[in-house]
């Protein structure tokens, strides 16, 4: 009987909420229609080309460049070392079967040592390269995309894709506006200024 009660005060309560609701829920009138949209000024961008040699913006290619500078006395030494290698794994391979085990096998474990040496060098430079890509890279590339977004709003360019992120089955030549940009960039941005 008691749950009877209680299952007729909680059925009572609801009737009432949903009265007072409805009895003060404001009116509405028709729906008002949205304006339509106008049509969009839509424009694709290819920033792969933004590091081409001859035609991409001027600073992605001087930051390259110097990055590519300070590795490159890096990349002499680690083809020098393997060039040493590969010498030292072909001596032993003529050598061994006119020279004691005891001396093949101490040349083996020096070409060893070599090779990890090799390794552990191309590791600590590709994690210095990657960080130092990254720390002369990236305000640029926040530079570009700053350059980018006031570059789509000043030709009122509603939406930008860049072709080298999303693929693009087909777009019309005149949709693209990749020379364009990176000639804008190139002006208002020279190489030779300070970087960002």
């Amino acid at each position: 009987m008691k749950v009877f009660r209680i299952i007729v005060a909680a059925v009572a309560f609801a009737a009432f909420t949903i009265l007072a609701q409805t009895q003060t829920r404001p009116t509405t009138t028709a729906p008002q229609a949205r304006p339509a949209a106008g049509p969009a000024n839509i424009a694709i961008i290819d920033s792969a080309a933004f590091a081409d040699d001859k035609n991409g913006i001027a600073r992605v290619m001087a930051a390259m460049k110097q990055i590519e500078a300070k590795y490159q006395p890096l990349r002499t030494e680690l083809r020098g070392m393997r060039d040493r290698l590969t010498t030292m794994r072909s001596d032993i391979q003529k050598k061994q079967p006119i020279q004691e085990a005891k001396m093949t096998a101490q040349q083996a474990e020096e070409a060893d040592r070599l090779e990890v040496q090799i390794k552990r060098k191309q590791e600590d430079a590709q994690a210095s390269y990657q960080k130092d890509s990254l720390a002369v890279l990236e305000p640029l590339q926040k530079d570009i995309a700053d350059a980018l977004n006031a570059y789509a709003q000043s030709k009122g360019i509603s939406l930008l894709f860049d072709v080298n992120r999303v693929p693009v089955i087909y777009a019309a030549a005149s949709l693209d506006v990749t020379r364009d940009f990176i000639a804008e960039y190139n002006r208002t941005h020279p190489a030779t200024g300070a970087r960002p």
